[in-house]
């Protein structure tokens, strides 16, 4: 085994990685700085991303800029209704062997990389996007009987339109858990679509450059989970995840009034493992409470399923997570 890939980073060597990827990234994508933070501490935490938004918003552009600057294998899967699981994972075929008989052999298909951008993933039918759920959670996938490993790192990063939108399907729960983190990109305000506009209607385009090795990865991947995370930060990770769920006992009303299903103990394990990764990022010696809040709109607002009731009044699962967070203080040892 590759000793390389248990090297760690000093925090010189870390600061330059990341500085030089947040500066990439900033020479193709104007503005979303939020969007950028939240997808970087789940790359670097070893997790995968949705990125939620309407057309036109760079959510396709920000996933190749990120593949530019990271020395990995790419693959793009453009997700359409007509897309077969086989097209993801890969097929069998029969072919002539070297003593001229006939035998069959497992062409790999486009998940065998590492770093897939799952392009529109819901406009596929879940037939199909449940193809993604093995290697998602295993990294691993099982064709033909057989299963074959995905080499590390490995990323899906998937972009999907609001499902009002016609010609979508929405993504199973179990799909949907698989992601880290739901990131929801907005419309940019007036001055950098000012600057989106003048920058990409010239002759010259931005590029980014390849500023990180994959052993460079591998290494923030291990130091994220080596991050110290204090007992009440834990606490405090459990306490909001258990918040959502309706059927515990201390639940506040306005879960059981507008909650149909509650965040599982995955969402436990990320809130803890992107504070982490956001200590990281910062440069900090441990995870802290602020960084358990500040992720927990995108890492549980996909958890979080409101029933008719709230969808009838308007109540969105970010309200109700926002609702959450201010019933459950910093400071509040509650669980």
């Amino acid at each position: 085994m590759n000793e390389n890939r248990f090297r760690t980073l000093s925090s010189t060597e870390a600061a330059v990685v990341i500085d030089g990827v947040k500066k990439e990234i900033s020479r193709v994508i104007v503005g979303q700085e939020a969007v950028v933070e939240e997808t970087l501490t789940a790359l670097f935490a070893g997790g995968h991303v949705l990125l939620v938004g309407v057309p036109g918003l760079a959510k396709t552009l920000l996933v190749k800029t990120i593949a530019d600057i990271l020395d990995l294998h790419f693959n793009r899967i453009q997700f359409t209704p007509d897309l077969m699981p086989m097209d993801i994972t890969g097929t069998d075929i029969l072919r002539e062997n070297s003593d001229g008989g006939r035998e069959f052999a497992f062409i790999k298909g486009p998940i065998f990389a590492n770093m897939i951008l799952a392009d529109e993933i819901n406009r596929t039918p879940p037939k199909t996007q449940s193809a993604l759920l093995q290697a998602m959670q295993e990294h691993a996938v099982t064709a033909g009987g057989r299963t074959f490993c995905l080499e590390p790192p490995f990323f899906v990063l998937a972009t999907q339109n609001p499902i009002e939108q016609e010609g979508t399907y929405p993504l199973p729960e179990a799909q949907l858990d698989r992601f880290m983190f739901n990131v929801k990109i907005d419309y940019p305000s007036s001055e950098d679509e000012i600057k989106i506009a003048k920058d990409t209607t010239t002759c010259e385009q931005p590029q980014a450059k390849r500023v990180v090795s994959k052993e460079s990865i591998i290494a923030i991947q291990r130091q994220t989970r080596l991050m110290p995370a204090a007992d009440n930060v834990v606490r405090h990770a459990v306490a909001l995840a258990r918040a959502t769920r309706p059927n515990e006992l201390e639940s506040a009303d306005f879960i059981k009034k507008w909650v149909a299903w509650g965040a599982g103990p995955r969402a436990s394990q990320y809130l803890i493992l992107g504070a982490k990764s956001r200590a990281f990022l910062r440069g900090a010696n441990a995870a802290t409470i602020e960084d358990v809040r500040s992720l927990a709109l995108p890492t549980l607002r996909h958890r979080v399923i409101p029933n008719f009731s709230a969808e009838a009044e308007g109540v969105s699962s970010d309200m109700i997570i926002r609702d959450i967070l201010e019933r459950i203080k910093p400071d509040s040892g509650k669980i």
